[in-house]
């Protein structure tokens, strides 16, 4: 029996890491996802603001038209007083005290709406508070885990025997060998051409007797014929 709970215990515990495994590896997913859903809601409880901002505008509206109904019945009742007309005056004076009550519930219900607008703003600007904070941390983490990875991966290129980078390097070499190897050809191509058409230059001087062979035959016997 403690075999089967040690089994079952242990089976509990590597469903656990390999939960965690996959939250932590999706962790970045999985906060830009709940900011997301964070502001999908936001968005929500913007719209219901607005919904309670327009009945609180039109129990205003309807406050506004019961006072001025209450003042209009009260000038009603004041002339028929003045006409001793007292039950006529006592009817209005009963429609004026409905218009009253009327009133002051739609004041208590304006009150209600007015309240709930303000915690509504509250907790809206909190919520985009949080949002834009989260947002901000979400962005830092990205960037960190970027400057991370490319750090690693050069890292891990670089340090390779047989690394990209590596055999990159080679072949540029070898393309730098090669280019020196052609310019090379090219300096010897030019410096044998100006050497040809320098001695064939000299020739040409000589044959037409403009310069003379400082180490000539003659030269050398008419010297010793002077001895």
């Amino acid at each position: 029996m403690n075999i089967v709970t040690k089994l079952l215990t242990a089976i509990r515990g590597s469903a656990r890491e390999i939960g965690e495994a996959v939250v932590d590896t999706q962790s970045l997913r999985i906060f830009e996802q709940e900011i997301h859903d964070s502001k999908e809601n936001l968005e929500l409880a913007k719209k219901g603001l607005t919904e309670v901002v327009a009945k609180k505008m039109a129990v205003e509206r309807r406050i506004e038209s019961t006072k001025a109904e209450i003042e209009e019945n009260e000038g009603y009742a004041i002339k028929a007083l003045e006409k001793d007309d007292e039950a006529l005056a006592l009817q209005v004076a009963e429609k004026i005290a409905g218009l009253e009550a009327t009133l002051e519930e739609r004041n208590i219900e304006l009150e209600s709406y007015s309240r709930n607008t303000d915690v509504l703003k509250s907790q809206i600007k909190e919520a985009e508070k949080i949002i834009a904070d989260h947002e901000r941390e979400l962005a830092m983490v990205k960037t960190r885990e970027s400057v991370q990875n490319a750090t690693k991966s050069v890292t891990q290129t670089v340090t390779a025997n047989d690394s990209a980078i590596g055999s990159a390097r080679e072949s540029l070499e070898r393309i730098k060998q090669k280019q020196q190897s052609e310019q090379d050809k090219l300096e010897a191509g030019i410096q044998l051409r100006k050497d040809i058409e320098g001695d064939d230059l000299e020739q040409k001087l000589k044959a037409s007797g403009i310069k003379q062979d400082k180490h000539s035959a003659e030269d050398v016997l008419a010297r010793l014929k002077k001895k």
